[in-house]
């Protein structure tokens, strides 16, 4: 067989294909209509006709498609010369799924269209219907776990124009845009969870997750757990069908560690693992998942020393340290206080203004709780007073036990000891202040732990490392 020869079989063979697609399409359809370049109709077949009430199919030809088929949009197909592949119409019985393709000439021009109403029956279509109501409430439920899993604050919520604010501020700028670990370290209250939120924001895993885990806050036994998920009846009351771990909820995004330096050794070790070879197994499981998160960790503890008394693994923390950034406590920062306390004021919605010897009284203080303990102190005189203006009374009655800053005397001391270390100097005022905190506290720990701004664990530490005695 030549090529002619070949080509004239081809093209019989389509046109019988064409002519038996129409057929089998048209007897197993609820209804077919045919309109001409004018949307007018040609030819329709009986079950239709009688679908919109025709006695028959001829008292439909010639007539404009929306006149015999209400909301028919034939017409569009013919303008535009586009199919319209699954469409529901609606009629005077049930609606309908219907299907519309352009007819063309041999030259490719657009001379009419054809409708066919494939069926009646929605339940037909029931499996794919589940299927994709199923998927859309998966996806509406993954995007508002995600929007409840966003960074509430950018860097312009960490107030401050300070020399020590504005480091701060460079250093977690600059991190953003890496993908390295960040350390973030300072006093409790000082901002380091803003910090890292902030951070996350300005970073290319913006649209991701922000995760947050507070080492501290949930017991040993379930850490792990937390951590790394757990496969379906890992242990006895595990979730049967298994339950995701903050590393996987994390995926793509940023996980934050608070309070890194009270994670137990042997969760620190898997840690490590997770940062090196990036995966991890869930809690009963052998498989092994792939890590794609940015890691932020944050504490309030001295990690180098915490290394010394065995408490944390060195290999970790050289690991989290790659860029380390110093939180400044209050006391460091108190040229900033103008701006935090307007800031603290507006956030709260109050229309209290401070008078000038109230934010002189306010640096003043050491503020050891720092910024929460700030928003504290003016939250309670603004619900206390009853003038919008704020006087130095208000705010010494708010702050309750008054820590002056040291002065003159602090810079004899130093003159006195001109020859001690800056981490010597460091332990005597955390000696100082503890010792002091206590005495005020009368020897209650937990009192002092909360003027302090520290976690009772953490205050316990503090004083073992430092070798003060709980008072009995």
């Amino acid at each position: 067989m030549n090529d002619t020869e070949s080509l004239k079989d081809y093209q019989r063979v389509r046109q019988l294909a064409i002519r038996s697609l129409f057929e089998i399409i048209e007897q197993s359809s609820e209804g077919t209509v045919i309109v001409d370049r004018d949307a007018n109709i040609v030819w329709m077949n009986e079950r239709y006709a009688r679908r919109f009430g025709l006695e028959s199919a001829a008292f439909a030809i010639g007539k404009a498609c929306e006149s015999v088929i209400p909301g028919s949009l034939l017409r569009e197909v013919v303008r535009t010369g586009r199919p319209i592949l699954l469409d529901m119409q609606d009629t005077p019985k049930d609606p309908l799924v219907v299907m519309r393709l352009p007819i063309h000439d041999d030259a490719g021009a657009v001379i009419g269209a054809i409708g066919f109403a494939l069926f009646d029956e929605l339940r037909s279509l029931s499996p794919m219907l589940k299927r994709y109501l199923s998927m859309q409430e998966e996806l509406a439920s993954t995007r508002s776990l995600l929007r409840a899993r966003q960074a509430k604050y950018n860097f312009a919520h960490f107030i401050g124009t300070s020399a020590a604010s504005l480091e701060v501020k460079r250093r977690a700028r600059r991190s953003a845009s890496a993908d390295s670990p960040v350390l973030l370290q300072g006093e409790t209250g000082t901002g380091k969870e803003l910090l890292a939120q902030a951070i996350h924001a300005s970073s290319p895993r913006a649209h991701k997750a922000f995760v947050s885990i507070n080492s501290a806050a949930i017991p040993e036994a379930l850490l792990e757990a937390e951590f790394f998920g757990t496969a379906p009846g890992a242990f006895t009351g595990a979730d049967r069908k298994g339950r995701a771990g903050k590393l996987q909820i994390a995926q793509g995004g940023t996980l934050f560690l608070d309070e890194i330096g009270d994670m137990p050794l042997p969760l620190q070790s898997k840690l490590l693992r997770v940062l090196q070879e990036k995966e991890f197994e869930p809690v009963g499981s052998n498989e092994v998942i792939q890590s794609d998160v940015r890691v932020i960790a944050a504490t309030s503890t001295n990690l180098e020393a915490a290394i010394k008394r065995g408490e944390f693994r060195a290999d970790l923390y050289y690991r989290l340290n790659v860029l380390p950034i110093q939180v400044p406590p209050l006391r460091e920062r108190l040229d900033d206080l103008p701006a935090l306390s307007e800031a603290i004021l507006e956030e709260l919605r109050s229309q209290h203004e401070l008078a000038p010897d109230a934010l002189a009284l306010l640096g003043q203080h050491t503020w050891p709780g720092n910024i929460r303990e700030l928003r504290n102190v003016l939250e309670r005189a603004a619900l206390l007073s009853d003038d919008l203006m704020l006087n130095a009374s208000d705010l010494r009655a708010a702050i309750g036990t008054f820590s002056p800053v040291p002065r003159a005397a602090s810079a004899q001391v130093v003159e006195v000891q001109a020859n001690e270390t800056f981490a010597a100097a460091r332990e005597r005022f955390d000696r100082q202040l503890i010792e002091a905190t206590l005495a005020q506290c009368r020897g209650k720990v937990v009192d002092a732990a909360a003027r302090l701004g520290l976690g009772r664990s953490t205050l316990y530490k503090k004083m073992a490392a430092l070798g003060i005695e709980e008072s009995q």
